[in-house]
């Protein structure tokens, strides 16, 4: 075909015009209004996914030939945040220039990888909790609400055709009284990818099992490699000063509050995991270690003595998790962890049932879960699970998750149980609005 198209300027200026002459321009010279093709760039152009020659003009004195609307069109594709009615226009688009795309060759893959140095990404989050905990006269309950927000960015780098930059940047305030706290660096790593291999380091969030310490990061480094079967290794130093109460040990002894954070409030950390996914089955099994130096001056003078060792505190968690998948709506999921060095408060276990999900682009679609969970402080001292269930607590938790809108989505839990240790009636009551971007 050898027909030419008429630079798309006059598409970009038909989506958002300048002056009324060009806004009724037909963007292609030989192209009638009713061509496929017409309505096509128009679109792309009033959504911002055409882009015109990278200096984002279409320079509207010149014909456009095949071989530059193909150029056009694998820049449109390399972008990743396109709406899916945009994707179907663009691969369209690719079938109708599918030979100039196909000559491109090299240049298509490099244009696809290198059209956007830094994605960028975040969320807008809204939270409303109430707890409720039977006081020890058990006539009264301690009855806790609060209204936080947080403002989360998640930039991502490229560095080349391996490694990546990620970074997570948190501000948080506070509804109930109007206040807004500073914005915090929470994470940041590099991360390489070489085939089945991946490697980080950094202040980088943990990936070993989820009822254990997942969800708060360590500085360190972690390695990965496999497919099905996966094999990660973590090491590094994890912040461990509001889990001073860790400081029972097998020998009874149940220190103060601030025993186990030492000097700078940091333990050693180490972790090993397997994983393996096939099929309708997912699970991994897992070993974490954590040491810290006790805190001699909080420790009541009565602690001393050659029977105990009073110079590092260690945690050795080992773990299970498995999840299966009956069909494409309902799965179970069992998890299972361990402290050995803890005397008390060192299991945890969760049985959870999940239906269906909601999908952030997908409105409408929604999920439910049902969970028995029973979290020994420490067993799981980091785990995921305290928008409904804290450690230290046991009982029956649900939760409903909407997507109301695209990229727009509802969350709310209810836990129901017992604080394990002082045996007093918990119920918790938590919402969220998050915001995706």
């Amino acid at each position: 075909m050898k027909k030419t198209l008429l630079t798309a300027c006059t598409a970009a200026l038909v989506a958002g015009a300048t002056t009324t002459a060009f806004a009724a321009a037909n963007p292609f010279s030989d192209v009638p209004e009713g061509h496929w093709a017409y309505d096509a760039v128009s679109q792309l152009a009033a959504d911002g996914v055409i882009d015109g020659y990278g200096d984002t003009t279409f320079q509207g004195n010149k014909n456009i030939t095949r071989y530059e609307m193909a150029q056009m069109v694998a820049r449109a594709m390399a972008k990743k945040d396109v709406s899916a009615a945009d994707k179907a226009t663009l691969d369209k688009l690719a079938a109708e220039f599918a030979d100039e795309l196909n000559n491109l060759g090299v240049r298509v893959a490099n244009l696809e990888k290198h059209a956007d140095k830094v994605k960028w990404g975040g969320v807008f989050e809204y939270t409303y909790t109430s707890t409720r905990h039977d006081t020890q006269s058990s006539q009264t309950k301690d009855k806790k609400n609060v209204d936080e927000y947080v403002f989360r960015l998640e930039p991502v780098a490229e560095v080349n055709d391996h490694w990546n930059v990620h970074v997570r940047i948190d501000a948080n305030g506070n509804f109930n009284d109007d206040t807004a706290g500073t914005a915090d660096l929470k994470r940041v790593w590099a991360e390489g990818q070489y085939g089945k291999l991946n490697m980080k380091f950094g202040k980088l969030p943990n990936a070993v099992n989820l009822i254990s310490i997942t969800d708060d990061p360590f500085s360190g480094a972690a390695i990965s490699y496999g497919d099905k079967w996966k094999v990660t290794a973590e090491a590094g130093r994890i912040d461990d000063s509001q889990f001073g109460d860790m400081s029972r040990d097998k020998n009874g002894f149940t220190g103060t509050a601030d025993a186990f954070a030492g000097n700078d409030d940091t333990a050693s950390y180490q972790a090993l995991m397997v994983s393996h996914a096939s099929g309708k089955f997912a699970g991994d099994a897992a070993y974490q270690h954590l040491s810290d130096t006790f805190n001699q001056a909080a420790l009541p003078v009565a602690y001393y003595n050659n029977q105990l060792d009073r110079k590092d505190y260690k945690a050795d968690i080992w773990s299970l998790k498995g999840t299966y998948r009956f069909d494409k709506n309902d799965f179970l999921k069992v998890e299972y962890a361990k402290n050995t060095k803890a005397g008390n408060e060192d299991t945890s276990y969760s049985f959870e049932y999940d239906y269906k999900g909601a999908a952030a682009e997908h409105p409408g679609s929604w999920g439910m879960y049902l969970a028995y969970r029973n979290l020994g402080q420490y067993a799981s001292p980091w785990g995921t699970y305290g928008d409904g269930v804290d450690n230290g607590q046991k009982g029956i938790e649900g939760g409903v998750s909407w997507t109301v809108f695209r990229n727009i989505q509802f969350f709310a839990k209810y836990f129901n149980g017992k604080d394990r240790v002082a045996n007093k009636d918990a119920q918790k009551l938590f919402a969220r609005f998050d915001v995706f971007f």
